[in-house]
């Protein structure tokens, strides 16, 4: 036997069923019945007694149910006194309270098909029970008390098993008898039949009445809806007429709106076109002044350069030349010595030493030559090092990633920590925000390789056009972009104020410092500016445009603040912050605040348990295996989803 037995969960059906009944208890005009059958309880709610209480139910139906008592804790059965019916058969209950007799409006007990054992004495106080139903029970022993209910009619205790009934059960003279004497029923019966036969005598005869009455009726209204239907043509003709003189009007006036509002969209399409170009226009302009200037600064130095290595190799050669001299003066004079004293012996001794000197010169030629070459790669490759670093759009892309990448392994430690839990709404908002966020990734992978590639693409031209022979040209390169002021001192130089370079590179919008620049625009100027003041001089990002205009306005003293536009304020006060960052019409925006280091350090391997995560599944976002276990991967373990790609991230202290 068990010592613990496990209650049975209830059933989604039987739950909205219980809903559906104690609202329909609940509604304005209800009758006096509960009805919470078969609805799996394994008790019975509180609600039910403070209903009943409240409502003065006075009918309470609960069979096939699992209930094993009738009182729960915190209960008084006092709160079901005006009940007169009372139904628990095909239930669990073992006992009944000892207090029911205080049930004092009871009529009918119903506890057939339960385990009940024995019964309370305080049944004999219930005076108005007519019904008793004990049937299917355990019982062994009927209480002598019974004795007392004085209004009982129907007493059933089959099934059970008890042997004796207690004599005082034979003076309750209500109880109804099942053996009746069959003559008397036989002339109740005949009498039954005399009347029913009267009666339907007379039913005809008012049958045939009504008839005649309705047929008189039915003539009547068949004249009166001639007539009423004469009228309704004629007015609905009538309102035809005028419905239609009404249309051709209200055509007519659209036609003339449908042209004014053409007339005005190709105006303003033709104005956004002219202010494109004027904007594209002046971008090209300030891009070539600016790459005009890099050239003629590095033509310049380049010149230098070329000078000095002219006189520096009109230097090396003359003094090669001397010294070619010097050597060959002192091999004719050692040759012209020896060819005195040994001619043969000497001549070819002295073959051999010009021999290996000029092999030693060979390769010491090579060796320096190898160096160059191998200092000017080096060179080159430390610039496009530092050129790709340097590029301000490049660096912006990598911080949107490692946002990007952080805010999906938030998301995909969220979606672990409540996968437990009910919660469908959130995990669809949770799969929604990691969608937008994968394409967001991989939309910023591709405008990372493409900035790579134009970088590539701008160091082939200056390959391509620096002189072959100009020596340490790469380590020129790269001391001048080490030496080439930031963006931000550049703007600082050119007129724009500190504050506002300050606020623009707080929002990672460090590209539009030039058009601030341009248009001359000042903190007091974006303190009446509007959104479509800041489209206008080339900020396209919507998101940014209201952080802007919210910035300022915080910064701004609080008398001055009621100059606010209101269209601002409204957007503002309206708009609703996405967790995940979303597309503008330029380009991405920026993402939310980064993930917090603690957050980071729980995210473990969800393969091998061991290791920290660190591979970004793409199409699906998940950021769930280390980089040893996704390499094998062909789907993400957490949906099933196949792998496009897989991203690895590098985690900074």
């Amino acid at each position: 036997m068990m010592l613990f037995s496990r209650k049975k969960k209830q059933t989604e059906e039987a739950r909205k069923r219980l809903e559906y009944q104690m609202c329909l208890a609940r509604e304005a005009g209800a009758d006096d019945i509960l009805d919470i059958s078969k609805c799996e309880l394994s008790e019975i709610p509180v609600s039910v007694f403070s209903m009943c209480r409240v409502l003065q139910k006075k009918v309470l139906i609960i069979h096939t149910n699992h209930l094993s008592t009738l009182l729960p804790k915190s209960c008084n059965i006092q709160d079901l006194s005006m009940l007169k019916i009372l139904d628990l058969h095909d239930n669990h209950l073992t006992l009944l309270p000892e207090d029911m007799g205080q049930l004092v409006s009871l009529q009918v007990l119903n506890v057939e098909q339960n385990h009940l054992k024995f019964l309370p004495n305080s049944l004999s106080t219930l005076a108005q029970l007519q019904t008793l139903n004990l049937k299917g029970n355990r019982i062994r022993k009927v209480p002598e008390s019974l004795n007392g209910l004085r209004s009982l009619r129907t007493f059933d205790i089959s099934q059970n098993r008890i042997q004796i009934l207690p004599q005082d059960l034979a003076h309750i003279r209500t109880l109804e008898s099942k053996f009746m004497d069959y003559e008397k029923r036989k002339e109740q019966k005949q009498q039954e039949k005399l009347d029913f036969e009267r009666r339907l005598n007379e039913e005809q005869r008012e049958r045939t009445q009504l008839i005649m009455q309705s047929n008189s009726q039915k003539e009547q209204v068949l004249m009166s809806v001639k007539q009423e239907q004469g009228k309704l043509d004629q007015g609905l003709r009538d309102q035809q007429r005028y419905l239609e003189v009404e249309r051709q009007r209200l055509q007519e006036e659209l036609k003339q709106g449908e042209r004014g509002a053409t007339n005005l969209i190709h105006n303003l399409l033709e104005d956004s076109e002219r202010r494109k170009q004027n904007s594209m226009l002046l971008e090209s302009l300030e891009k070539e002044r600016l790459r005009m200037d890099q050239l003629m600064a590095i033509s310049q130095e380049e010149n230098e350069r070329l000078r000095k290595r002219e006189v520096a190799a009109a230097m090396q050669e003359m003094l090669s030349e001397s010294s070619m001299n010097k050597i060959l003066q002192m091999v004719y004079e050692t040759r012209r010595r020896q060819l005195v004293d040994e001619a043969s012996s000497s001549m070819a001794e002295m073959d051999g030493k010009l021999q290996q000197v000029q092999a030693w010169q060979q390769l010491d030629q090579s060796k320096t030559i190898g160096q160059i070459l191998s200092e000017a790669e080096m060179q080159k490759v430390a610039f496009e090092a530092l050129q790709v670093k340097k590029d301000s759009k490049h660096t912006r892309i990598r911080d949107q990633i490692k946002l990007i990448e952080n805010e999906l392994m938030q998301l995909t430690q969220i979606e672990l920590d409540r996968r437990e839990i009910d919660t469908e709404n959130l995990q669809g908002t949770l799969m929604e925000e990691r969608q937008a966020l994968s394409d967001l990734l991989q939309q910023l992978l591709k405008e990372k390789k493409q900035r790579e590639k134009e970088l590539r693409d701008l160091l082939a031209e200056m390959e391509t056009k620096h002189e072959t022979n100009q020596e340490n040209y790469w380590l020129i390169q790269y001391q001048r972009l080490m030496d080439q002021k930031p963006l931000s001192l550049r703007a600082r130089e050119e007129g724009v104020e500190k504050a506002l370079v300050d606020l623009l590179a707080e929002l990672s919008a460090d590209q539009y410092l030039p058009l601030f620049a341009h248009h001359r625009v000042t903190l007091k100027m974006l303190c009446y500016m509007t959104v479509e003041d800041l489209q206008q001089i080339g900020v396209k990002e919507s998101r940014l445009q209201r952080a802007i205009l919210r910035r300022v306005q915080e910064g701004l003293p609080r008398e001055d603040r009621r100059f606010v536009p209101v269209k601002e304020a409204a957007a503002d006060l309206g708009e609703v912050q996405p967790s995940a960052p979303v597309e503008s019409e330029a380009g991405p925006s920026s993402p939310s605040a980064p993930v917090p280091e603690e957050v980071l350090a729980q995210s473990e391997c969800v393969v091998c348990m061991e290791r920290e995560s660190q591979m970004i599944f793409l199409p699906c976002g998940h950021v769930c295996c280390c980089q040893t276990c996704g390499a094998e991967l062909h789907a993400c373990p957490l949906c099933r989803k196949d792998i496009e790609q897989k991203i690895r991230m590098y985690r900074t202290s």
